[in-house]
């Protein structure tokens, strides 16, 4: 087991208050499923969404935004143009951009346009699963249309510091438990619930949440750390005040908890601990 250190939730708690008081404006140019969840649940935390696709508009949108979220879910070649021509205005611009590669790894055109885009945008922070981030690096892990398979052996410490220092970006590993790591230094948070498996589109509101929190807080390790235990600390409340109720019941409960988030949300429902690449070993 490796060492770790906890870090203490007032380093980063006092950015929910800080979002929720600039109201940031996020551009989502996301897929067709989620659409409408991401910008309730965006709202919900107190962000401001926008979702723009046209190529006529996006560089102009993308310029003027706190952050830009590039999710492939439901792609097509234009998108992806679309996403690059966002993308490169918001790296003149200075906004971060993030990329979720929904299914990277499912079909040969997924995993090359989320692999175009990291040529030729400069991601601030890249957001998948084990399998996700993994195919991106050329490795395999088990993957499903665009869910991940069981990697329970998958050393997401490992696949994340491999994939910073590939990309140059922050990267978010998501799973049972979730991992953010600059290369460098890595951070493990815990909590959420299960049942974010069970809601369509959870995993792409959390980028655009981590988005939010980009917006309002240029260090993204920090960013990444609190948007990432803010979303498992809703999430856990929501299953708490819907057991046995089942998905449905958590979704409209999961957006309730969203919106009353606060600077101490984060006692009892999620943890984060800190640790280096030597100290790695054994995590997961």
């Amino acid at each position: 087991m490796g060492k770790s250190s906890s870090i203490p939730e007032n380093e980063f708690a006092g950015l929910i208050t800080k979002l929720q008081q600039v109201k940031p404006l996020v551009h989502n140019m996301t897929n067709v499923v989620v659409t409408n969840f991401t910008a309730n649940g965006l709202y919900a935390l107190g962000a401001s969404p926008v979702m723009a696709y046209a190529p006529e508009e996006v560089a102009d949108m993308a310029a003027q935004a706190g952050a830009l979220v590039l999710n492939i879910g439901t792609l097509s070649r234009e998108q992806v143009d679309a996403m690059i021509l966002a993308g490169q205005a918001a790296n003149a611009a200075g906004v971060p951009v993030l990329l979720d590669p929904v299914g990277a790894g499912a079909t040969r055109f997924r995993t090359e346009s989320s692999l175009r885009i990291l040529r030729e945008v400069r991601i601030s922070l890249l957001r998948g699963n084990a399998a996700e981030i993994a195919q991106l690096l050329g490795e395999n892990l088990a993957i499903k249309g665009v869910d991940a398979g069981e990697n329970s052996g998958a050393d997401q410490a490992g696949i994340g510091r491999k994939a910073a220092k590939q990309f140059g970006s922050v990267v978010a590993v998501t799973g049972k438990v979730d991992v953010i790591t600059d290369g460098s230094i890595s951070r493990i948070i815990s909590g959420g619930d299960a049942l974010l498996t069970q809601v369509t589109g959870t995993g792409c509101l959390l980028t655009s949440v981590l988005g939010a929190f980009a917006a309002v807080e240029p260090d993204l390790r920090r960013a990444g750390t609190a948007g990432l235990a803010f979303y498992g600390a809703a999430a856990s409340r929501a299953a708490e005040r819907t057991a046995a109720l089942g998905p449905g019941s958590f979704q409209t409960a999961f957006l309730d908890e969203l919106a009353k988030l606060h600077p101490h949300s984060l006692k009892g429902h999620a943890a984060v601990a800190e640790f280096s690449a030597a100290e790695a070993g054994g995590w997961l």
